[in-house]
């Protein structure tokens, strides 16, 4: 079978398409038949050696995935061969972009009917960080009101929706070019931090939901209400300068659960998937070049396998 595989850590140019051995699922797993697999920021991690939880090279790249079904391996009962399912592989986030991938049975879910494979593709982890930093890490309760930094972004796209179908004000800082694509999705109160300062822009919030970091990530705990809480998925940093406010930092945790939470809004039309560039596996260097900074689409990156 084809496989996008590093040999050793660095640029886009060590990722190459190769043939590889179809994999054998072990006890609690899935052989997937992949019809599409998702790229993402931690797969550059992963490339570039920065990972905390990626194995050594030589590996495949790629978590999200959504496909068939091929075989369970032993203990597995929830699905069965010929299952449509979508989710990732592994908590070391890797083995996915390639034809035939194994996964953690309890890492997926059956596919929602309503979306087609590179959607589902394009969906797990960015919509479950999402789903955690608003309502597991952020306790989100209806009509509070979120700020998040780094809106237009691919999580941040799903937190806009997720927040908006909790009832919680939502507030979006965003660039001037994205100031449009927050609104469609129902943010009721964009800041462009461009022209603006958003701690002079805003009222107070019960919730920051940190997708960017660095200077931004601090100047917006000026904005917590008192036992206010910041969830971000790219800083550790604790917040000194505020005692009264909580700060959080987690990595995305995908389950079968959160996964059919997901799904269930997704089968009911209150979440929309936001797929990006599509590309052929042979073309996963270019992806990589596309997390770099290349132009693409926005929305998550897919690479299309099987069909």
């Amino acid at each position: 079978m084809k496989a996008a595989r590093i040999h050793r850590f660095g640029a886009p140019d060590v990722v190459v398409v190769e043939d590889v051995p179809r994999p054998t699922p072990a006890a609690g797993e899935l052989l997937i038949r992949v019809a599409a697999s998702g790229v993402g920021p931690w797969d550059a991690l992963i490339r570039e050696g920065r990972s905390k939880v990626s194995p050594t090279p030589p590996l495949t790249l790629g978590s999200d995935l959504s496909g068939v079904v091929e075989e369970a391996g032993p203990s597995v009962s929830e699905f069965k061969r010929g299952d449509e399912i979508y989710g990732v592989t592994n908590p070391q986030f890797c083995g996915a972009n390639a034809q035939y991938a194994v996964a953690h049975a309890n890492m997926v879910a059956l596919r929602p009917s309503r979306l087609s494979h590179v959607e589902a593709a394009s969906a797990p982890v960015i919509a479950v960080t999402a789903w955690q930093m608003l309502f597991e890490h952020g306790n989100a309760k209806p009509d509070q009101t979120v700020m998040i930094l780094g809106a237009a972004g691919n999580v941040g796209a799903y937190a806009i929706q997720l927040a908006m179908n909790a009832g919680l004000q939502v507030i979006s800082v965003v660039r001037s070019k994205d100031i449009e694509y927050v609104k469609a999705l129902g943010s009721q109160t964009v800041v462009n931090y461009q022209s603006s300062e958003f701690q002079d822009a805003v009222r107070p919030v019960d919730l920051v939901l940190d997708t960017v970091g660095g200077e931004t990530r601090k100047r917006s705990s000026g904005v917590l209400k008192s036992g206010g809480v910041l969830v971000s998925v790219v800083s550790a940093d604790p917040m000194s300068e505020r005692p009264d406010v909580r700060s959080v930092f987690f990595y995305a945790e995908v389950s079968t659960e959160r996964l059919n939470r997901i799904s269930r809004l997704f089968s009911s039309g209150r979440l929309t998937p936001q797929v990006g560039t599509l590309l052929p596996l042979n073309d996963v260097r270019t992806a990589h070049e596309m997390l770099g900074g290349a132009p693409h689409k926005r929305g998550k990156i897919v690479l299309e396998l099987n069909g």
